[in-house]
């Protein structure tokens, strides 16, 4: 659901150095101004460092790509032998007439034990025809993504609330649902391959909006470990694509057929027919293989390469208008390759289709009455299931003249033909080829508490403290990456650390977020902790290496879609277990 912008040609789619040392509280200990990482920090800040990725032959057969959307869901796949064909669902079962049916709804019904009964369609329906006393005791969900992302203390125990207000937890309905879609899809894959080997040969990929900060993209992974998509040893398996990006992707790709230029017709009414663009770009050779198609399956091939006639520089927002967000990113487009340059941090908010549902409620409570409506939710819970299809935000021809309106006068606005799958297959794309967002920026300023030398005149004196005859400023804040800083794919950031104690075997390192650059102390305003990396040290190996001093490099990658660590001992050059948590604070 994206439309494109570019401004004149291009277009919218919718679519401290010093000295430091440990801080003084003891390993494991919760949160606070004083908290430690039990480790001393031993290198100073610096820019990230690029590090050399290999490039080694996709190790997965085919790439699944699951859109998960707030009001309908779907997935896609491609081959890794036959990259260019996307495969995508025809019609799902119980479709609405009339419509296009290749998502289904996001509706998830649980039997009243709690066990998988249907999703979709099938799920809508016949909890839509339940006798009102039976349907209180059943568990529906629907619209329920949004949840984890405005959960201000999202943990792995939040629960969500079914339309009848029963609870569960949230990892268990995500987990429902991802695995309902795992299922189709390795069936389906069965059906098409039957030589294809289930264990390791697909590489899943997960949308998400842009604006979800990392507690909410690490719980979708952990739904998908719990569904079975992959296991957590094999973390590389699952990709998170966010979902601009994904419409990005496809849209650079796209052929002229399949593109809608909103400035070639009036904004007035809308009634005349959409014109395809007519410009200078040559027309891709692509089309819609149909004697490939299976009878659920249908199978698009050899899309064009429309970003080939862009020049290098051109410049483009995308402005994906989904059901519970719109997301608005800011692309380049790099020469030769086509790649893409991320050149300002992702903004938007839960601005998508549900309010509409929000504001019909709304005016149904106006005109019934608070306590009416409050009292037919309760006893026709069934009944109150109201389905509203502008679940793809950027299809409605309003939200179209009204963009149009809004930017015509400066920018070319286009929105591809079958608005509603641009997502999906981009995030296809995207699990072939990750690199293919070359840079990225971040959406917020990262780092960690540390001790630095105390300087009088500089340093507030309740930051002193005296440690071995020694001063030293509590809680400095040192960044490991800025807000919207540019960060290139593959550049880590590394800080080297030592044990605060010989034989120490684990140590736990709190990270630190803020909305600003400007901040110096973990405890300034706006300034949280979000998340821990946990080093599990082990043994120091030799004696020599257990009496000397025990340095930990780490290194962190801030330019992919997750934030991603992985840690070294420099002495004995093996790998120390390093792992990143969002969720458990």
């Amino acid at each position: 659901m994206a439309m494109l912008l570019e401004p004149g040609m291009q277009s919218l789619r919718m679519g401290a150095n010093g000295e430091r040392c440990p801080t003084p509280s003891p390993p494991g200990s919760p949160g606070t101004p004083h908290d430690s990482c039990s480790i001393a920090p031993l290198t100073p800040s610096q820019s990230p460092r690029s590090e050399a990725r290999s490039q080694q032959g996709p190790s997965f057969s085919v790439v699944v790509a699951i859109d998960f959307g707030t009001t309908s869901s779907g997935y896609a796949f491609s081959f890794t032998s036959d990259p260019e064909a996307i495969h995508m669902m025809r019609k799902w079962e119980g479709g609405d007439p009339g419509v296009a049916n290749q998502k289904t709804p996001t509706s998830l019904l649980l039997t009243p034990e709690g066990t998988f009964h249907s999703f979709g369609y099938t799920a809508r329906d016949y909890y839509h025809d339940l006798d009102p006393e039976e349907a209180r005791e059943w568990f529906y969900f629907e619209k329920f993504k949004m949840k984890i992302h405005s959960t201000s203390d999202l943990t792995m125990k939040t629960e969500l609330e079914a339309v009848n207000g029963k609870k569960m937890p949230a990892l268990e309905v995500f987990a429902h649902a991802l695995r309902f879609f795992k299922q189709h899809a390795v069936q389906e894959l069965k059906d098409q391959c039957p030589s294809l080997p289930e264990s390791d040969a697909i590489r899943w990929v997960l949308t998400v909006p842009a604006i979800w900060k990392q507690p909410a993209k690490q719980f979708m992974r952990e739904a998908a470990y719990k569904a079975g998509l992959v296991s957590p040893e094999t973390p590389e398996q699952l990709l998170i694509a966010l979902e601009p990006e994904a419409a990005s992707i496809y849209c650079r790709k796209l052929r002229l057929p399949q593109l809608i230029e909103l400035s070639c017709r009036p904004p007035a009414n809308g009634t005349e027919t959409p014109h395809p663009i007519d410009s200078s770009f040559r027309q891709g050779e692509g089309h819609r293989e149909r004697g490939r198609d299976s009878p659920s399956f249908l199978v698009e091939s050899g899309v064009g390469e429309l970003w080939s006639e862009m020049q290098a520089g051109d410049r483009y927002i995308v402005a994906d208008c989904g059901g519970g967000t719109v997301d608005l990113t800011v692309h380049q487009i790099e020469k030769p390759q086509g790649t893409l340059k991320e050149l300002y941090k992702a903004s938007g908010g839960p601005y998508g289709a549900v309010g509409v549902d929000l504001a019909f409620e709304k005016l149904l409570c106006h005109i019934f009455g608070d306590d009416f409506i409050a009292t037919f939710k309760a006893k026709r819970p069934a009944a109150w299931v109201v389905t509203i299809r502008v679940g793809g935000f950027a299809e409605p021809a309003m939200l179209q003249r009204a963009v149009q309106a809004a930017f015509g006068h400066c920018c070319r606005v286009i929105v591809p033909q079958d608005v509603g799958l641009t997502i999906l297959k981009g995030a296809v794309l995207f699990g072939l080829d990750p690199g293919v967002v070359r840079v990225r920026r971040s959406p917020l300023t990262y780092g960690v508490g540390v001790l630095n030398k105390f300087v009088e005149g500089k340093h507030p004196r309740e930051k002193l403290l005296v440690k071995e005859g020694k001063n030293w400023c509590t809680d400095i804040f040192e960044k490991f990456v800025t807000v919207d800083q540019s960060v290139a794919l593959g550049e880590v950031v590394q800080r080297s650390y030592c044990p605060a104690r010989p034989g120490q075997r684990r140590t736990i390192i709190n990270i630190y977020c803020c909305d600003s650059d400007d901040v110096v102390y973990i405890t300034d305003p706006g300034v949280r902790k979000c998340g821990t990396i946990s080093l599990e040290l082990g043994d120091a190996g030799d004696a020599g290496a257990a009496r000397g001093r025990r340095e930990i490099r780490t290194s962190m990658q801030f330019g992919d879609t997750e934030i991603k660590v992985t840690a070294l001992d420099t002495r004995t050059a093996r790998s120390v277990r390093a792992t990143i948590d969002f969720l458990s604070n």
